[in-house]
């Protein structure tokens, strides 16, 4: 009997129909397919009814690993890694389908380390994630929403996301304290050209420091209160953080990477 380690944040989805949901959100027959954090195998094991072309997981936990090993013989390619210590565009030749039940504890910085180091040709071709619900919340919200805010418009910037559903607790073992959400990401056709993606993380780190505050501080020290951009952009320095379009702080980054330029 393999025990969840509460250090590594692992909730395992017992729960058929969810996971039946998940495989179906997009077809991967014939497809390369990467499952993060597969833990005792629940997962792992609808992917392959679908038939895809090859099957990666990465899992870091090694009592995991071995049990996986045993479970599925020879059926995937198993990765004994930590994900944050992962790049994964050199890991594979075509675009892969990722799905994964994220530890809750470094969620977010899976995601942004993603995006962050995304280039213009995706490594995914989609990606099937669950988050704490109120995480997704933060993830999807529209502007002028108090969840509305650094992680917002960073995940927006190349993906479309969408939510499929909600999860309860009990769908997991053990259970968490907490709803879950799942959430079907893929690229943009079109997006705003960023020269350096750290500049956004930048950005939106200054002006969303004080979200309660209005904008007049965090845009005067980033540009130093130039009329011309407020105009370019048609910025209220009287708003707050929260009330800024995500096609505004797109076109900010740019405004202040020609600044350092």
């Amino acid at each position: 009997m393999i025990k969840a380690k509460k250090s590594l944040g692992q909730n395992f989805l017992i729960d058929n129909n969810i996971l039946e949901k998940i495989v179906t959100c997009t077809n991967i027959e014939n497809k390369t397919v990467l499952e993060v954090g597969p833990g005792t195998g629940n997962l792992t094991n609808f992917i392959l009814k679908k038939k895809p072309k090859e099957l990666f997981v990465i899992e870091k936990d090694y009592e995991l690993v071995d049990n996986l090993k045993d479970k599925f013989k020879n059926r995937l390619n198993i990765i004994n890694e930590d994900i944050l210590n992962i790049d994964e565009t050199s890991l594979f030749k075509n675009k892969v389908i990722v799905f994964g039940n994220l530890p809750y504890n470094i969620s977010t910085e899976i995601l942004s380390k993603w995006i962050i180091n995304l280039k213009d040709n995706f490594w995914f071709e989609c990606l099937v994630l669950m988050f704490q619900k109120e995480v997704a919340d933060r993830i999807i919200a529209e502007f002028n929403t108090s969840n509305y805010g650094r992680l917002s418009i960073i995940c927006n910037w190349k993906l479309n996301i969408k939510k499929i559903c909600d999860i309860k607790p009990e769908a997991f073992s053990p259970k968490p304290k907490i709803d879950s959400s799942l959430l079907f990401f893929y690229p943009k056709k079109n997006f705003v050209k960023i020269n350096d993606p750290n500049n956004l993380e930048k950005v939106t780190r200054i002006f969303f420091n004080q979200r309660r505050k209005m904008l007049k501080k965090p845009f005067n020290q980033l540009f130093n209160g130039d009329q011309r951009i407020l105009e370019k952009l048609k910025i209220n320095l009287n708003l707050r953080p929260q009330n800024i379009s995500l096609e505004t702080y797109y076109k900010l980054v740019c405004e202040y990477e020609n600044l350092i330029s």
